[in-house]
Protein backbone atom coordinates (compact mmCIF):
# COMPACT_ATOMS: atom_id res chain seq x y z
CA UNK A 1 0.00 0.00 0.00
CA UNK A 2 1.55 3.04 -0.88
CA UNK A 3 2.41 6.14 1.77
CA UNK A 4 4.07 8.60 2.40
CA UNK A 5 5.42 11.02 5.57
CA UNK A 6 5.77 14.06 5.40
CA UNK A 7 5.80 17.48 7.74
CA UNK A 8 4.92 15.04 10.50
CA UNK A 9 2.37 13.44 8.65
CA UNK A 10 1.92 9.81 7.89
CA UNK A 11 -0.63 9.90 4.14
CA UNK A 12 -1.59 6.07 3.78
CA UNK A 13 -3.19 5.49 0.15
CA UNK A 14 -5.98 2.95 0.07
CA UNK A 15 -6.86 0.92 -3.34
CA UNK A 16 -9.73 -0.46 -5.08
CA UNK A 17 -12.11 -1.69 -2.41
CA UNK A 18 -12.12 -2.57 1.15
CA UNK A 19 -14.71 -5.56 1.97
CA UNK A 20 -14.90 -8.52 3.76
CA UNK A 21 -12.65 -10.49 1.65
CA UNK A 22 -9.38 -8.13 2.73
CA UNK A 23 -11.25 -5.74 5.51
CA UNK A 24 -8.40 -7.76 7.95
CA UNK A 25 -5.38 -7.71 5.52
CA UNK A 26 -6.09 -3.80 4.83
CA UNK A 27 -6.20 -3.21 8.84
CA UNK A 28 -2.99 -5.43 9.42
CA UNK A 29 -1.05 -3.63 6.56
CA UNK A 30 -2.10 -0.20 7.61
CA UNK A 31 -1.16 -1.44 11.32
CA UNK A 32 2.42 -2.32 10.06
CA UNK A 33 2.94 0.98 8.36
CA UNK A 34 1.88 2.55 11.36
CA UNK A 35 4.70 0.90 13.15
CA UNK A 36 7.52 2.12 10.95
CA UNK A 37 6.23 5.63 12.00
CA UNK A 38 4.52 5.92 15.24
CA UNK A 39 4.31 9.61 15.61
CA UNK A 40 2.18 12.35 13.86
CA UNK A 41 -0.82 12.33 12.14
CA UNK A 42 -2.38 9.59 10.48
CA UNK A 43 -4.34 10.46 7.37
CA UNK A 44 -5.95 8.13 4.81
CA UNK A 45 -6.21 9.39 1.78
CA UNK A 46 -9.26 7.81 -0.42
CA UNK A 47 -8.54 9.34 -3.63
CA UNK A 48 -8.22 5.46 -5.33
CA UNK A 49 -10.98 3.84 -3.31
CA UNK A 50 -14.05 3.05 -5.18
CA UNK A 51 -15.95 1.06 -1.95
CA UNK A 52 -15.76 0.33 1.15
CA UNK A 53 -18.30 -2.21 3.31
CA UNK A 54 -18.98 -2.70 6.52
CA UNK A 55 -16.37 -4.68 7.67
CA UNK A 56 -13.96 -1.62 6.29
CA UNK A 57 -16.33 0.37 8.39
CA UNK A 58 -14.68 -2.12 11.53
CA UNK A 59 -11.26 -1.09 10.53
CA UNK A 60 -11.62 2.50 9.85
CA UNK A 61 -13.07 2.49 13.96
CA UNK A 62 -10.66 0.39 15.32
CA UNK A 63 -8.16 3.31 13.48
CA UNK A 64 -10.70 5.66 15.50
CA UNK A 65 -10.15 4.55 18.53
CA UNK A 66 -5.99 3.90 18.53
CA UNK A 67 -5.18 7.35 16.89
CA UNK A 68 -5.39 10.69 18.43
CA UNK A 69 -5.42 13.01 15.13
CA UNK A 70 -6.62 11.17 12.89
CA UNK A 71 -8.35 12.07 8.82
CA UNK A 72 -9.73 10.68 6.15
CA UNK A 73 -9.58 12.85 2.93
CA UNK A 74 -10.16 12.68 -0.93
CA UNK A 75 -13.40 10.38 -0.73
CA UNK A 76 -15.62 9.69 -3.99
CA UNK A 77 -18.98 11.22 -4.03
CA UNK A 78 -20.16 7.08 -3.20
CA UNK A 79 -17.32 6.58 -0.80
CA UNK A 80 -18.45 9.55 1.17
CA UNK A 81 -21.64 8.63 1.00
CA UNK A 82 -21.07 5.88 2.75
CA UNK A 83 -19.66 7.48 5.42
CA UNK A 84 -22.38 10.06 5.79
CA UNK A 85 -25.22 7.63 6.38
CA UNK A 86 -23.70 5.50 8.70
CA UNK A 87 -22.65 8.63 10.57
CA UNK A 88 -18.90 8.11 10.53
CA UNK A 89 -18.74 11.48 8.50
CA UNK A 90 -20.60 12.68 12.30
CA UNK A 91 -17.74 10.97 14.09
CA UNK A 92 -14.58 11.68 12.67
CA UNK A 93 -12.70 14.08 10.20
CA UNK A 94 -14.30 13.39 6.72
CA UNK A 95 -13.17 14.91 3.93
CA UNK A 96 -15.08 14.89 0.25
CA UNK A 97 -12.37 14.47 -3.34
CA UNK A 98 -12.23 16.98 -6.01
CA UNK A 99 -13.63 16.62 -9.17
CA UNK A 100 -11.30 15.67 -11.42
CA UNK A 101 -11.01 17.59 -14.69
CA UNK A 102 -8.93 18.04 -17.62
CA UNK A 103 -7.98 20.98 -19.69
CA UNK A 104 -6.00 19.19 -22.56
CA UNK A 105 -7.06 20.95 -25.81
CA UNK A 106 -8.96 23.62 -24.57
CA UNK A 107 -8.38 27.08 -25.52
CA UNK A 108 -5.81 29.40 -23.30
CA UNK A 109 -7.43 32.77 -22.61
CA UNK A 110 -4.78 34.11 -20.25
CA UNK A 111 -1.77 33.78 -17.78
CA UNK A 112 -0.50 35.02 -15.14
CA UNK A 113 2.38 34.42 -12.30
CA UNK A 114 -0.26 32.49 -10.10
CA UNK A 115 -2.31 30.39 -12.90
CA UNK A 116 -3.53 29.73 -16.51
CA UNK A 117 -6.79 30.14 -17.00
CA UNK A 118 -8.65 27.89 -19.74
CA UNK A 119 -11.77 28.29 -21.76
CA UNK A 120 -13.77 25.08 -20.81
CA UNK A 121 -17.13 25.65 -22.74
CA UNK A 122 -18.61 28.52 -23.75
CA UNK A 123 -19.77 28.76 -20.27
CA UNK A 124 -17.42 27.91 -17.85
CA UNK A 125 -13.12 28.85 -17.05
CA UNK A 126 -10.87 27.39 -15.00
CA UNK A 127 -8.03 28.91 -13.75
CA UNK A 128 -5.69 26.21 -12.83
CA UNK A 129 -2.95 27.32 -10.21
CA UNK A 130 0.82 26.72 -11.12
CA UNK A 131 1.87 25.63 -7.48
CA UNK A 132 0.05 22.32 -6.18
CA UNK A 133 -0.77 23.24 -2.80
CA UNK A 134 -2.88 26.04 -3.74
CA UNK A 135 -5.93 25.75 -1.57
CA UNK A 136 -5.23 28.60 0.60
CA UNK A 137 -5.20 30.70 -2.26
CA UNK A 138 -8.43 29.40 -3.89
CA UNK A 139 -10.50 30.22 -0.89
CA UNK A 140 -8.69 33.68 -0.54
CA UNK A 141 -9.76 34.49 -4.26
CA UNK A 142 -13.28 32.98 -3.79
CA UNK A 143 -13.91 35.04 -0.66
CA UNK A 144 -12.08 38.69 -2.65
CA UNK A 145 -14.22 37.78 -5.65
CA UNK A 146 -17.17 37.54 -3.34
CA UNK A 147 -16.15 40.90 -1.77
CA UNK A 148 -15.93 42.80 -4.63
CA UNK A 149 -19.19 41.51 -6.19
CA UNK A 150 -21.32 42.67 -2.67
CA UNK A 151 -19.36 46.13 -3.26
CA UNK A 152 -20.81 46.31 -6.90
CA UNK A 153 -18.61 45.19 -9.26
CA UNK A 154 -19.21 42.86 -11.79
CA UNK A 155 -17.30 39.86 -11.49
CA UNK A 156 -17.32 36.25 -12.07
CA UNK A 157 -18.09 34.17 -8.86
CA UNK A 158 -16.33 30.43 -8.80
CA UNK A 159 -18.35 28.27 -8.26
CA UNK A 160 -16.30 24.79 -7.42
CA UNK A 161 -13.19 23.08 -6.78
CA UNK A 162 -11.22 20.17 -8.51
CA UNK A 163 -8.06 18.66 -9.33
CA UNK A 164 -6.40 19.07 -12.52
CA UNK A 165 -3.75 16.04 -12.41
CA UNK A 166 -1.70 16.87 -9.50
CA UNK A 167 -2.90 20.73 -9.68
CA UNK A 168 -5.95 22.48 -8.19
CA UNK A 169 -8.36 24.43 -10.28
CA UNK A 170 -10.92 27.01 -9.70
CA UNK A 171 -14.11 26.79 -12.16
CA UNK A 172 -15.99 29.92 -12.86
CA UNK A 173 -18.90 30.15 -14.88
CA UNK A 174 -18.53 32.94 -17.65
CA UNK A 175 -21.58 32.48 -19.81
CA UNK A 176 -20.26 33.22 -23.66
CA UNK A 177 -17.82 36.08 -22.56
CA UNK A 178 -14.89 36.85 -24.69
CA UNK A 179 -11.93 38.34 -23.52
CA UNK A 180 -11.25 41.98 -24.52
CA UNK A 181 -7.82 41.15 -25.59
CA UNK A 182 -10.25 38.25 -28.25
CA UNK A 183 -12.57 40.77 -29.00
CA UNK A 184 -9.76 43.55 -30.00
CA UNK A 185 -7.93 40.88 -32.18
CA UNK A 186 -11.56 39.87 -34.52
CA UNK A 187 -12.76 42.90 -34.57
CA UNK A 188 -10.26 45.54 -34.88
CA UNK A 189 -12.93 48.30 -36.45
CA UNK A 190 -14.04 48.35 -32.88
CA UNK A 191 -11.19 48.09 -30.41
CA UNK A 192 -11.72 51.73 -29.70
CA UNK A 193 -15.25 50.91 -28.21
CA UNK A 194 -13.44 48.11 -25.91
CA UNK A 195 -10.65 49.65 -24.87
CA UNK A 196 -13.00 52.42 -23.92
CA UNK A 197 -15.10 49.57 -21.49
CA UNK A 198 -11.56 48.82 -20.47
CA UNK A 199 -11.30 51.83 -19.22
CA UNK A 200 -15.13 52.55 -18.00
CA UNK A 201 -14.63 49.44 -16.01
CA UNK A 202 -11.26 50.63 -14.17
CA UNK A 203 -12.78 53.31 -13.33
CA UNK A 204 -15.67 51.82 -11.41
CA UNK A 205 -12.99 50.01 -9.80
CA UNK A 206 -11.30 52.62 -8.60
CA UNK A 207 -14.65 54.44 -7.62
CA UNK A 208 -15.23 51.67 -5.36
CA UNK A 209 -14.96 52.82 -1.58
CA UNK A 210 -13.78 49.62 0.46
CA UNK A 211 -14.03 49.43 4.17
CA UNK A 212 -10.91 49.54 6.49
CA UNK A 213 -9.49 46.20 6.99
CA UNK A 214 -11.05 44.47 4.12
CA UNK A 215 -8.63 44.13 1.47
CA UNK A 216 -4.78 44.42 2.02
CA UNK A 217 -2.77 47.56 1.27
CA UNK A 218 -0.97 48.07 -2.05
CA UNK A 219 0.82 50.44 -0.42
CA UNK A 220 2.34 48.22 2.01
CA UNK A 221 3.13 45.15 -0.43
CA UNK A 222 4.65 47.76 -2.75
CA UNK A 223 7.02 49.35 0.61
CA UNK A 224 8.07 46.02 0.79
CA UNK A 225 9.45 45.49 -3.09
CA UNK A 226 11.08 48.84 -2.51
CA UNK A 227 12.78 47.77 0.77
CA UNK A 228 14.03 44.64 -0.94
CA UNK A 229 16.29 46.77 -3.76
CA UNK A 230 18.22 48.64 -0.98
CA UNK A 231 20.85 47.21 -1.91
CA UNK A 232 21.02 46.85 -5.38
CA UNK A 233 20.31 50.75 -5.70
CA UNK A 234 22.89 53.61 -5.49
CA UNK A 235 21.85 55.16 -1.97
CA UNK A 236 20.35 58.22 -3.32
CA UNK A 237 18.22 56.51 -5.39
CA UNK A 238 16.53 54.45 -2.84
CA UNK A 239 15.73 57.38 -0.43
CA UNK A 240 14.13 59.54 -2.73
CA UNK A 241 12.10 56.28 -4.17
CA UNK A 242 11.30 55.50 -0.69
CA UNK A 243 10.41 58.71 0.55
CA UNK A 244 7.81 59.22 -2.79
CA UNK A 245 6.51 55.82 -1.52
CA UNK A 246 6.35 56.32 1.90
CA UNK A 247 4.45 60.27 1.18
CA UNK A 248 1.92 58.18 -1.27
CA UNK A 249 -1.49 58.47 1.04
CA UNK A 250 -3.20 55.62 2.24
CA UNK A 251 -6.63 55.27 0.06
CA UNK A 252 -9.38 53.13 0.60
CA UNK A 253 -10.30 52.94 -2.90
CA UNK A 254 -10.45 49.14 -4.91
CA UNK A 255 -7.60 48.56 -6.71
CA UNK A 256 -7.70 45.49 -9.14
CA UNK A 257 -3.83 44.76 -9.06
CA UNK A 258 -3.55 42.89 -12.61
CA UNK A 259 -5.52 44.64 -14.73
CA UNK A 260 -5.02 44.19 -18.21
CA UNK A 261 -7.26 42.73 -21.17
CA UNK A 262 -6.98 39.07 -20.67
CA UNK A 263 -8.75 39.81 -17.33
CA UNK A 264 -11.88 41.71 -18.64
CA UNK A 265 -14.42 39.88 -20.19
CA UNK A 266 -17.37 40.92 -22.02
CA UNK A 267 -20.83 39.56 -22.96
CA UNK A 268 -24.48 40.87 -23.78
CA UNK A 269 -23.12 44.69 -23.18
CA UNK A 270 -21.21 43.79 -20.13
CA UNK A 271 -17.82 43.92 -18.79
CA UNK A 272 -17.13 41.17 -16.56
CA UNK A 273 -13.57 41.18 -14.04
CA UNK A 274 -11.99 38.20 -13.63
CA UNK A 275 -8.65 36.57 -11.55
CA UNK A 276 -9.33 38.05 -8.16
CA UNK A 277 -6.54 38.02 -5.94
CA UNK A 278 -4.59 40.47 -6.37
CA UNK A 279 -7.28 42.82 -5.28
CA UNK A 280 -6.27 45.34 -2.88
CA UNK A 281 -6.69 49.25 -1.84
CA UNK A 282 -4.73 52.26 -2.52
CA UNK A 283 -3.90 54.96 -4.92
CA UNK A 284 -4.65 54.19 -8.74
CA UNK A 285 -0.40 55.09 -9.49
CA UNK A 286 -0.20 51.20 -8.28
CA UNK A 287 -2.80 49.98 -10.59
CA UNK A 288 -0.86 52.22 -13.37
CA UNK A 289 2.37 50.92 -12.87
CA UNK A 290 0.85 47.19 -13.19
CA UNK A 291 -0.94 48.13 -16.20
CA UNK A 292 2.28 49.59 -17.51
CA UNK A 293 4.47 46.34 -17.30
CA UNK A 294 1.52 44.28 -18.97
CA UNK A 295 1.20 46.49 -22.35
CA UNK A 296 5.12 47.69 -22.41
CA UNK A 297 7.11 47.21 -19.51
CA UNK A 298 7.95 43.71 -19.74
CA UNK A 299 8.59 43.64 -23.93
CA UNK A 300 10.98 46.86 -23.90
CA UNK A 301 13.77 44.61 -24.47
CA UNK A 302 12.21 42.12 -26.66
CA UNK A 303 8.55 42.66 -27.63
CA UNK A 304 7.70 39.12 -27.34
CA UNK A 305 7.80 39.35 -23.40
CA UNK A 306 4.29 42.04 -23.90
CA UNK A 307 3.50 39.13 -27.05
CA UNK A 308 2.99 36.20 -24.78
CA UNK A 309 1.93 38.00 -21.57
CA UNK A 310 -1.30 39.27 -23.42
CA UNK A 311 -0.80 37.15 -26.37
CA UNK A 312 -1.66 40.45 -28.30
CA UNK A 313 1.01 41.81 -31.24
CA UNK A 314 2.73 45.11 -29.87
CA UNK A 315 0.93 47.47 -31.67
CA UNK A 316 -2.44 46.80 -30.46
CA UNK A 317 -0.81 46.34 -26.83
CA UNK A 318 0.83 49.98 -27.08
CA UNK A 319 -2.90 51.61 -28.97
CA UNK A 320 -4.86 49.97 -25.75
CA UNK A 321 -2.06 51.72 -23.55
CA UNK A 322 -2.37 55.10 -25.17
CA UNK A 323 -6.12 54.81 -25.66
CA UNK A 324 -6.66 53.86 -21.72
CA UNK A 325 -4.75 56.85 -20.95
CA UNK A 326 -6.80 59.46 -23.03
CA UNK A 327 -10.19 57.53 -21.82
CA UNK A 328 -9.29 57.31 -17.82
CA UNK A 329 -7.37 61.01 -17.99
CA UNK A 330 -10.71 62.09 -20.18
CA UNK A 331 -10.01 66.07 -20.18
CA UNK A 332 -6.63 66.45 -18.73
CA UNK A 333 -3.88 67.52 -21.13
CA UNK A 334 -0.83 65.29 -22.35
CA UNK A 335 1.64 66.20 -19.92
CA UNK A 336 -0.59 65.67 -16.94
CA UNK A 337 -0.70 62.09 -18.49
CA UNK A 338 2.96 61.79 -18.96
CA UNK A 339 3.66 63.15 -15.43
CA UNK A 340 1.28 59.77 -14.34
CA UNK A 341 2.68 57.38 -17.09
CA UNK A 342 6.47 58.40 -15.72
CA UNK A 343 5.31 57.74 -12.09
CA UNK A 344 3.90 54.69 -13.06
CA UNK A 345 6.81 53.75 -14.90
CA UNK A 346 8.96 54.02 -11.73
CA UNK A 347 7.34 51.73 -10.12
CA UNK A 348 6.57 49.73 -12.66
CA UNK A 349 10.42 49.05 -13.24
CA UNK A 350 11.18 49.11 -9.58
CA UNK A 351 9.01 45.66 -9.42
CA UNK A 352 10.56 44.29 -13.05
CA UNK A 353 14.07 45.00 -11.43
CA UNK A 354 13.51 42.94 -8.34
CA UNK A 355 11.72 40.04 -10.13
CA UNK A 356 14.55 39.50 -12.59
CA UNK A 357 16.96 40.08 -9.81
CA UNK A 358 15.06 36.94 -8.02
CA UNK A 359 14.18 34.59 -11.26
CA UNK A 360 17.27 35.46 -13.56
CA UNK A 361 19.94 36.34 -11.28
CA UNK A 362 22.45 35.79 -14.48
CA UNK A 363 20.47 38.08 -16.78
CA UNK A 364 23.14 41.06 -15.93
CA UNK A 365 21.93 43.02 -19.32
CA UNK A 366 18.57 43.06 -18.74
CA UNK A 367 19.24 43.97 -14.69
CA UNK A 368 21.50 46.30 -15.91
CA UNK A 369 17.93 47.91 -18.44
CA UNK A 370 15.83 48.25 -15.96
CA UNK A 371 18.14 49.63 -13.04
CA UNK A 372 19.09 52.33 -15.36
CA UNK A 373 15.59 52.79 -16.16
CA UNK A 374 14.33 53.07 -12.54
CA UNK A 375 17.37 55.62 -11.96
CA UNK A 376 16.41 57.41 -14.16
CA UNK A 377 12.96 58.27 -13.72
CA UNK A 378 13.37 58.21 -10.07
CA UNK A 379 15.26 61.62 -11.30
CA UNK A 380 12.49 62.79 -13.25
CA UNK A 381 9.44 62.86 -10.96
CA UNK A 382 9.43 64.45 -7.52
CA UNK A 383 5.71 62.12 -6.11
CA UNK A 384 4.24 59.25 -7.39
CA UNK A 385 0.90 59.71 -6.23
CA UNK A 386 -1.51 60.34 -8.93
Amino acid sequence: MKNTFENGILTIFPEDSIDTNNAEAVGAEIAAIRAEHPEGKLVLDMDDLRYISSAGLRQILKLKKKEKDFAIINCSSEVYEIFEMTGFAEMMDISKGFRKMSVEGCEVIGEGSNGIVYRLNPDTIIKVYKHADALEDIKRERDLARRALVMGINTAIPFDVVKVGDKYGSVFELLSAKSLTKLIVAEPENREKYVKVFADMLKEIHETDVKEGLLPSAKAETMRRIEWLKDHLPQKTYEKLHKMVEDIPESNKMIHGDYHTNNVHYANGEAILIDMDTLSTGNPVFEFSSIYLAFRGFGELDHKGVEDFLMIDWDNAQYILEKLFDFYFEGKDAAYKEDVLHKAMVLGYARVLRRTIKRKPDAKEEIEYYRKQLIEYVDKVDSLAI
